[in-house]
């Protein structure tokens, strides 16, 4: 599915309050019941709520993000703008990683017609888009591949990464949380995240609103460890003023 801006909105609504009736929801975001209701449908069909008799709650697992499929379509243009506003603020001839997730591969759809880069991933599907710049050089980590969204993980990649040292890191999460962490939920995909933070002179997230206040079981990083954040819309909060504190520069990708 593609959420719209008030579909990102509602699910803001549920995961601030934990739950939320269908009449809460009606209210806080000014439209009608029916109106809701259809929302709420679409958005516990993409595995983004539950729902229960008269209305929502988050999905209780911290422990498992729901499908790459699932991913891919949520909130596509919301993605592909942020993929284009990092697209022109990437410099041709520099060195990148990307890591594993749906907004990163739509960053590497939006940097095809760059020249000169230098791109390391352990995301197969970033690694395959890429392969079409005859301008960019592709280097794939090592370790091991996890089918459900061709991510590579593993000590292997870990140490793989440790050996260089890129311009600009692009990395995606599964969750940024009011206490400034960010979060994921496997702790193989973690470990090589860090290395990635570690191994770069700048580290740019791109995350789109549905990422704000979403929970997941693993730490990866603090904001602190960001230089910029690229998003599809204000970021609710207490993000402003955490990302202010932290230094990080946050960049809007309006429609």
């Amino acid at each position: 599915m593609n959420s719209n801006p008030r579909q990102l909105k509602l699910l803001e609504v549920v995961r601030s309050q934990g739950s939320a009736s269908v009449e809460q929801l009606a209210d806080k975001l000014d439209v009608t019941l029916q109106t809701v209701r259809r929302d709420v449908q679409r958005l516990s069909e993409a595995g983004l709520l539950t729902r229960f008799h008269g209305g929502v709650r988050v999905p209780s697992s911290t422990v498992e993000n729901i499908a790459h499929q699932q991913r891919e379509s949520l909130n596509a243009d919301g993605k592909a703008r942020i993929a284009r506003a990092v697209a022109r603020e990437v410099p041709h001839d520099c060195s990148l990683i990307l890591n594993i997730g749906t907004t990163t591969e739509a960053i590497a759809k939006a940097l095809l017609h760059h020249k000169g880069l230098r791109v390391i991933t352990n995301n197969l599907n970033v690694a395959a888009i890429l392969c079409d710049n005859a301008d960019c050089e592709v280097i794939v980590v090592g370790g091991v591949v996890r089918p459900r969204d061709r991510g590579i993980v593993g000590e292997a990649a870990v140490d793989f990464i440790r050996q260089f040292k890129v311009d600009i890191a692009l990395i995606g999460i599964s969750g940024i949380e009011s206490d400034g962490t960010l979060r994921d939920f496997d702790y193989r995909e973690v470990k090589v995240a860090q290395a990635i933070i570690a191994h770069a002179r700048q580290v740019w997230l791109a995350a789109d609103g549905s990422k704000f206040n979403r929970p997941a079981m693993v730490e990866l990083a603090r904001l602190s460890q960001i230089d910029r954040l690229f998003t599809d819309s204000a970021p609710p909060d207490p993000f402003p003023g955490l990302l202010a504190e932290a230094g990080v520069t946050c960049d809007i990708a309006h429609g």
